[in-house]
């Protein structure tokens, strides 16, 4: 019998919601930007075209990244500088040789594919059982490298410095969708970008290597175990993402100009991330359209905003909401995911065998007199431009310490600090330099405005972990420092000078050595809060979440109470350090507080030992120090080849480096002492003698064996 017709018309309307679904995860994000772009941000046909084309390059860095993202479990903040040398190389060729295009652009292309193998082998690859904050942490020291070799890259051909350089097109042409007129640039990534995307999508869905990448990207260890060759595929993976980086850049240069410096290539890691989170890191075809989009509204708020930094904050708006809508999950695969983002190492304190013996605890005194002491008597030996400099390195330790606080003892990850310093400093700059109101009250003041700005953002950590989560923090501090705390777009902001006036009414601290001490006394008392804090049920509290949560709640701890009194904490301590900051600076600028910071205050405390407070303070020495004392290129080497060296040596950092030193000290004392210590000597007891076996005695004879 025939089947009716009605019949026959549900299964069809039921085929069609089954499509939409499958495809909602898809078009439904660029669709929805689309949306907003159109009613909020309309623009004429030649501005939307020329969005598309924008969008379309920023597609290509973050499809690198999702791919990197699938093979690695990692944000590869360098992804956008992987491109940057070869089209350095394919622009000195065309000016400066005479190289014919395609001939220079053939070079770019194998240059690409050879420096992301290259990164791969010789960096990423060192830190392939590493945890993923560690790695995390080597792509933004990679983006220093990259950055610097982009610069450098010149000089070959006996140039200097590239400034945003143009590369003509290969043909001439020109029309105009107005109001715009394009040109053969524009053509080119027209049909060059999208003919990329299909080409990749081919590549991993019916390719043999592709059809690898996909299955190596679910499970690492399971696809070692039934014979992928990961480690090879990963190394394709990062020449394809350098291949996409250097066709974006490459494009890009010859329609907007050549980035080549960290700062512009930032502008379109942001826009990559955002596309990232509405794909959700792994849906390639959410995340290419999301970007295109993106790059439409992104116009159009140029279009018809007041100021272009205007985009920022709805970039940030956007990767918000597409994190909040994100499913939360609690399964197995996603704490294992997660745990790989917690790198803290606890510190063990001397063993109570040896913490009452006279030699250890008068060498303990000697150390901590000869610290202080040292510390006193800098700025004596310093002139006052370098006391200066010294006063900002402990301020920045006093930054640290706060990622200590929420990264290291609570596992959080956090890439925004730089939003609550910069909190901090707003308020310190408007109690102190408009209302005149003495130090102490502005530190208290800004102290509570950072707990309280922390625990509104700390909110979102009840639903993202790990990589979420430091996505999310990363946000908060863009709309932060590019909208909320603009004086361009909010009067209140403080513009006047903030005079050092006398401390308590008594006390001058207008000098640089004034300034130095206030930040000297403002870091011991932040040290002595935390050590009573990591002492207290808080502390260990906090510490028992980063090892384990289902099993820290399960003994009744309420783990969304804990998590936000690490935000608070954290966040009161940045803000703390932010207002001295002010008024070392005697102003609030914008420079300090650049969204670009946030990588490197993470950064600096990793390297330190993001566990332990001489970690914090270590890395702070180490890398603002560099930044401040050395020359800019040698500012850039080490900052990033330096970054790379110190994570591959010294996994826990210098601060591990330090205690290891110290249990290697504590050793001897045992070992002299005869004292025995199993916390010390457990990892370091040589291993059993194998024990000979002893000759059977001969058996006499006519008796049984």
């Amino acid at each position: 019998m025939m089947q009716a017709p009605p019949a026959r018309h549900r299964r069809v309307e039921i085929d069609a919601v089954a499509r939409a679904r499958r495809l909602a995860p898809t078009v439904g994000p660029a669709a929805g930007v689309l949306v907003v772009q159109l009613v909020l941000f309309p623009m004429p046909a030649g501005v939307f075209l020329r969005g598309v084309i924008i969008g379309g390059l920023t597609a290509l860095v973050a499809l690198g990244m999702a791919l990197i993202y699938r093979s690695n479990r990692i944000l590869n903040f360098a992804q956008a500088d992987l491109g940057g040398p070869p089209a350095v190389i394919v622009y000195m060729l065309i000016t400066a040789s005479g190289v014919n295009y395609f001939l220079a652009l053939a070079a770019g292309l194998a240059a690409s594919v050879v420096l992301g193998a290259l990164v791969e082998l010789a960096v990423i690859r060192r830190f392939f059982r590493a945890p993923r904050l560690i790695l995390t942490v080597v792509t933004i020291g990679l983006t220093q490298l990259l950055a610097l070799t982009a610069i450098l890259l010149p000089r070959a051909w006996g140039g200097e410095r590239l400034l945003a350089p143009r590369i003509a097109p290969p043909f001439d042409l020109r029309f105009e969708v107005s109001p715009i007129i394009f040109n053969g640039n524009d053509l080119l990534a027209v049909v060059v970008v999208p003919l990329a995307m299909v080409a990749l999508a081919l590549f991993l869905r019916y390719s043999a290597v592709g059809i690898a990448i996909r299955a190596g990207a679910d499970n690492v260890d399971r696809a070692s175990l039934l014979g992928v060759p990961v480690k090879r595929l990963q190394t394709v993976v990062w020449s394809l993402a350098g291949l996409l980086a250097f066709i974006a850049l490459f494009l890009r240069a010859g329609i907007l100009g050549l980035p080549v410096t960290s700062a512009l290539s930032l502008g379109i890691l942001l826009r990559s991330l955002a596309a990232l989170m509405l794909g959700r890191l792994t849906n390639l075809g959410a995340i290419g359209s999301s970007a295109v989009a993106l790059g439409v509204l992104e116009t159009g708020v140029a279009w018809n905003a007041s100021s272009p930094l205007l985009i920022d904050p709805i970039l940030a708006v956007v990767i918000v909401v597409a994190l909040l809508a994100r499913r939360r999950s609690s399964s197995r695969a996603e704490d294992s995911e997660t745990s790989t983002w917690q790198a803290a190492e606890e510190v063990r304190p001397i063993p109570r065998e040896l913490s009452g013996v006279r030699e250890v605890r008068v060498v303990r005194l000697l150390v901590g007199l000869t610290i202080l002491s040292a510390a006193v008597g800098l700025p004596h030996l310093l002139p006052p431009d370098k006391s200066l400099k010294a006063s900002a390195v402990l301020i920045y330790g006093i930054l640290g310490l706060s990622l200590v606080v929420l990264t290291g003892w609570a596992g959080q990850v956090s890439i925004g600090q730089v939003a609550f310093f910069a909190i901090g400093a707003v308020v310190g700059a408007k109690l102190v330099g408009d209302w005149h109101l003495d130090l102490t009250i502005a530190l208290v003041a800004a102290a509570a405005a950072g707990a309280a700005a922390a625990v509104v953002v700390g909110l979102p950590a009840l639903r993202v972990r790990g990589l979420y989560l430091a996505v999310t923090t990363f946000a908060f501090s863009l709309a932060t420092t590019s909208y909320l705390l603009n004086r361009r777009f909010f009067a209140w902001i403080p513009t006047n000078r903030v005079e050092r006036r006398p401390l308590l009414g008594r006390i001058h601290i207008d000098s640089p050595t004034g300034i130095y001490y206030v930040a000297l006394v403002g870091l011991l008392l932040a040290i002595a809060a935390l050590r009573g804090v990591r002492h207290s049920r808080t502390g260990r509290v906090l510490i028992a979440l980063r090892e384990n949560e289902r099993t820290t709640m399960a003994v009744g701890v309420n783990a969304v109470r804990a998590k936000l009194t690490a935000f608070a904490i954290s966040g009161a301590i940045a803000s703390y350090a932010g207002c001295i900051f002010v008024l070392h600076q005697q102003a609030f600028g914008e420079g300090p507080y650049f969204a670009g910071e946030n990588f490197s205050v993470f950064t600096m405390v990793v390297i330190g030992g993001i566990a332990s407070v001489p970690g914090a303070l270590l890395g702070a020495a180490f890398l603002r120090s560099s930044q401040w004392f050395l020359p800019t290129t040698w500012q850039l080497l080490v900052s990033g080849g330096g970054v790379v060296l110190v994570l591959l040596v010294l996994p826990s950092g210098l601060g591990g480096l330090l205690y290891e030193l110290r249990d290697l000290w504590l050793r001897s004392v045992a070992r002299r002492r005869h004292i025995i210590v199993p916390s010390l000597l457990a990892d370091t007891a040589p291993p059993p003698e194998p024990v000979e076996p002893r000759p059977r005695a001969p058996v006499p004879a006519g008796t049984a064996p």
